[in-house]
């Protein structure tokens, strides 16, 4: 009954004209950004921090989590009718997406991924209204060593699972932590890092780190003429966007497969939308009957990556909220959007600012019809977007981005390092360093620290401490297996192996 009340009262909080009409601009734009290739909700959560400082806490999550799940749902638009994902767990849509549109299917397609998301994206709200507070009342037996172990085993996770060489994720784990040293020393209030430059006495600004590395290297990108091409394309009319009954009997099962292996790995830390859209259409692709018409414009191929796609983007907020570790570096922005409002994400979250948690869960069933709404009778619209020339969004958007970090502090130096980094983040690109696990090390630095130095206070600077704790074990073990599972012991093996041949062979 106790759960019913705060339910209704998270409904009450977030159905308020205010809360709406933020939810509705943070759909909208989530939704642009999501069908404009390259941009993707980081770069635009990033640019729209410095509005959340004109709004109370829970407005401004309720826009920036609208901004996220609305940036999925219109992902897809691009990914079925020119090929080019909007985001990258978007790009498993292509496979089966963009076939349907050569066949002339492309409103099919958009009415199917529109429905399954909304799917996915409900059943995941109600896993994190009943899930939530269960960890989150586990979590409050946590320790300090506990605290540690969790966000170290999130930054492994999100380094060695993510795309790419989990070398270089780790590379860029280290580089974010020690980003976030920088600044005055909490306990002994000295100087680190700083090299004399009193603009960084408070540490180096959250948003000109993320606009830069990802908003600012975008538009660099564009520039040096890597960034995405963005092609004309007709509208699609409302009528011809209805699937027939056997093409919506064939989605149902997959929709059901694909929300619950999308909410199992949206609740991972470091795992993300992309992992489970993928994972999603692997398994499709192992129960199918006729595996070989994947790739050819199978129904299945659409509602299942996408269902799993919006129900892992909700379930991202279990970890974030209750556990203070981000699912990925969107999750990472986030708890700095609320760490700029003096709030910290963790076990005490729920009771200590339930108005902001409960408000947040019944926006995110209000921001799916929304969005249900918006992206049946709006598709034409936002395929229209599609034709907008780089060279006239990005000047547009650096001048922006330049007037709002520049508003935060009154500082011209912020946004110098905004431009610095974003110099950064498109020379990461052109070696493919993923700049993302670089702010998670740089968001949950100053936590591991606190957590990390508490811990050894506590244990009177023995560092066996984080294994007498068995759950923080646990979690060390974990990070051992990820990083072992990471490293290159094929080659390794390969070598011993040739070794021993020759040893036997010189016998």
């Amino acid at each position: 009954m106790d759960l019913l009340n705060q339910i209704l009262g998270g409904f009450a909080t977030a159905s308020t004209p205010h809360n709406i009409l933020f939810c509705f601009i943070g759909v909208t734009v989530g939704t642009f950004v999501g069908v404009l290739p390259g941009l993707g909700p980081l770069a635009a959560i990033a640019l729209c921090l410095p509005i959340t400082f004109y709004l109370d806490p829970t407005t401004a999550m309720i826009m920036l989590a609208g901004i996220f799940y609305g940036a999925q749902y219109g992902s897809s638009t691009a990914s079925i009718l020119l090929n080019i994902p909007g985001t990258a767990s978007a790009a498993v849509t292509c496979l089966d997406g963009y076939p349907l549109t050569q066949k002339g299917q492309a409103g099919v397609a958009l009415m199917i991924t529109t429905l399954t998301s909304f799917a996915g994206g409900t059943m995941a709200i109600v896993l994190v209204m009943g899930l939530a507070p269960v960890i989150s009342a586990f979590a409050m037996n946590f320790s300090s060593a506990e605290y540690f172990s969790v966000m170290l085993l999130g930054l492994v996770a999100a380094s060695t699972l993510s795309i790419g060489s989990p070398i270089k994720g780790m590379t860029m784990v280290v580089a974010g932590l020690a980003l976030s040293m920088i600044g005055t020393d909490k306990y002994t209030g000295e100087f680190r890092f700083t090299g004399g430059v009193l603009d960084l006495a408070e540490g180096v600004s959250l948003v000109a780190l993320s606009i830069g590395l990802f908003g600012v290297a975008e538009i660099l990108s564009s520039f040096a003429g890597k960034g995405p091409v963005l092609l004309n394309a007709s509208s699609v009319r409302l009528r011809d966007m209805l699937p027939t009954k056997q093409q919506l009997k064939q989605s149902i099962l997959p929709t059901f497969r694909g929300m619950g292996i999308g909410s199992v790995i949206g609740a991972m830390p470091g795992a993300g939308p992309a992992l489970a859209s993928y994972l999603a259409y692997v398994a499709e692709t192992q129960v199918s009957k006729n595996p070989e018409k994947f790739g050819t414009g199978a129904i299945e191929g659409i509602a299942a990556p996408e269902a799993a796609n919006n129900a892992s983007v909700q379930t991202a907020f279990i970890p974030t909220l209750t556990l203070g570790v981000p699912g990925d570096v969107v999750m990472a922005v986030l708890i700095g959007a609320l760490m700029i409002h003096g709030i910290t994400p963790g076990p005490d979250f729920i009771s200590s600012h339930g108005d902001i948690f409960w408000g947040l869960a019944a926006s995110f069933w209000i921001g799916n019809v929304l969005l249900l709404v918006l992206n049946i009778p709006l598709i034409g619209i936002w395929v229209r977007m599609l034709a907008i020339p780089p060279r006239i969004l990005y000047p547009i958007m650096l001048v922006f981005v330049c007037i709002g970090v520049y508003s935060i502090r009154n500082s011209i130096f912020d946004v110098y390092m905004m431009l610095l980094f974003g110099v950064v983040g498109y020379v990461l690109a052109l070696f493919r360093y993923p700049a993302p696990p670089l702010l998670l090390g740089f968001v949950l630095g100053p936590l591991m620290e606190q957590h990390l130095r508490r811990a050894l206070l506590l244990g009177r600077g023995d560092p066996m401490t984080f294994l007498h704790h068995p759950i923080s074990a646990i979690f060390l073990a974990l990070c051992l297996v990820l990083i072992l599972r990471s490293l290159p012991l094929g080659p390794i093996r390969q070598k011993l192996r040739s070794r021993q041949v020759h040893r036997v062979d010189m016998e």
